[in-house]
């Protein structure tokens, strides 16, 4: 990991959906800029399945991600926390910056739904990339 990378956390309950869904849009659209992960306060355990099926939609392979907890990530200072919209039960981490997008969690949507959130996310996580570059100029670090 390169310290001077920002890194970037998207955080929700189970570690399944939302929160995969954006560390998958992070690692594509800010490939070499940043280092994203995901966690739950809770998590499933799994990957939804319909989520692997809607992000292979857009290209971005979620078998190569798993769900897991707050033990399991990197010792780093997190630049930037983002929660998905899950209030107190969201995983909270010290951060430089925190933000939390008020997202429904699309396990029990339909296709429409589903693919709803996840285009939402990607336009999150882009706004977000796009932010943490405007920020990382500033300090000459490359961190936000």
């Amino acid at each position: 990991m390169n310290p001077a990378t920002p890194h970037l956390l998207f955080g929700c309950i189970e570690n399944s959906n939302r929160s995969q869904m954006a560390e998958g849009f992070a690692r594509q659209l800010g490939a070499g800029r940043v280092e994203a992960f995901s966690s739950g306060s809770r998590p499933s355990g799994v990957v939804n399945p319909r989520a692997i099926q809607f992000m292979a939609e857009k290209g971005i392979d979620l078998t190569v991600q798993r769900s897991k907890g707050l033990d399991e990530l990197p010792a780093v200072t997190w630049d930037w926390v983002v929660t998905m919209g899950c209030g107190d039960a969201c995983p909270h981490l010290p951060a430089r910056h925190r933000l939390d997008w008020e997202l429904t969690d699309p396990k029990h949507l339909p296709d429409d739904g589903f693919r709803a959130v996840r285009d939402r996310i990607e336009a999150l996580v882009s706004g977000l990339l796009h932010e943490a570059a405007a920020a990382s100029k500033g300090d000459g670090t490359g961190r936000p």
